[in-house]
């Protein structure tokens, strides 16, 4: 009778915390405790391994992989197919509306987020190795997540991913005008949002020129083929960029950005790099079914351990 009583206090105490662990292995979307008095938003879907963590470009928010213009979105898309996760990072909003992390001091470079996005999945339990997923400025902060932590990752899609080489691909005089593009006139929006996403660009490039090459692991790396160079006068005209940008620069961007990628496609032995995306720069918003099957691709190659074809 003793035992059987005791055996019922145990369950007691136990069947709350094993209804909390369910809770955070299945889906879910809210703030989680990172440590240090700071709270990132996260949002995970879907089971099976490896898990997929979608990292998203400056100033975008988790939200922004549940939008395309066509269905399904990536996120949904890679919830059917394995565990997939999404953050905001300090400072990306929502719409309107503020970011759900907690706000850092501004700018941040890529070695913050690297160390946010760790704490982050840690503190929830996420168990790795990872695909790792990045878009944009996204891009760099999952290279050197992988470089600074190389067995939580086992697997790599870039998406017109920004990278060191833009910057030695330019000129001395060209580079400051692509920073600017890059980093945007946020002058009226920071005097609104003081916390809104930043970064130091240039900081960011040098830390990953320190970090370590990384180890052979799948990884695909999708171009964007719209060109910029027939668009920047009109979005100058527009308003959508400086007026102090030369009209002709967006082919200076063009030419950059194709050796950019040729360096980033390769990374590792056996990478894939996919040219023709028919797509701008938001190819995951755009071309959704093909960063779909780029993750399905590498995620296959991880659970198969053979290598791309």
């Amino acid at each position: 009778m003793k035992r059987l009583l005791r055996l019922d206090i145990l369950l007691i105490v136990l069947f709350p915390l094993v209804v909390a662990l369910d809770a955070e292995t299945g889906d879910f979307a809210r703030a989680v405790d990172i440590g240090g008095g700071r709270k990132m938003y996260l949002k995970c879907r879907g089971k099976g391994t490896p898990t997929v963590v979608l990292v998203g470009g400056l100033r975008a928010s988790a939200d922004d992989w549940d939008i395309s213009n066509s269905k399904p979105t990536v996120f949904t898309g890679i919830g059917k197919l394995t565990r997939v996760c999404a953050c905001d990072r300090p400072g990306t909003p929502v719409g309107e509306k503020p970011s759900r992390s907690d706000p850092v001091p501004q700018p941040t470079t890529a070695k913050d987020a690297v160390a946010d996005l760790h704490a982050l999945l840690k503190a929830v339990g996420e168990a790795g190795p990872y695909v790792l997923v990045g878009h944009s400025y996204g891009g760099l902060i999952v290279r050197l997540y992988a470089s600074t932590y190389p067995r939580e990752v086992s697997g790599i899609v870039l998406i017109d991913a920004l990278s060191e080489g833009l910057q030695d691909a330019e000129t001395s005089e060209q580079w400051p005008i692509q920073r600017k593009l890059i980093e945007g006139d946020m002058r009226e929006s920071i005097a609104l949002y003081p916390a809104l996403e930043r970064i130091d660009v240039d900081g960011s490039f040098e830390q990953l020129r320190a970090a370590p090459a990384l180890r052979p692991i799948p990884i695909i790396v999708l171009s964007a083929d719209r060109a910029w160079g027939p668009q920047v006068r009109s979005m100058i005209a527009a308003g959508k960029l400086p007026a102090d940008v030369p009209p002709e620069f967006g082919y200076v961007v063009d030419a950059a950005q194709k050796k950019a990628h040729s360096r980033l496609a390769k990374l590792v032995p056996n990478e894939k790099h996919v040219t023709h995306t028919k797509s701008g720069h938001e190819i995951h918003k755009e071309q959704p079914q093909l960063v779909i099957g780029a993750i399905r691709e590498v995620v296959g190659a991880v659970r198969s351990g053979k290598p791309m074809r």
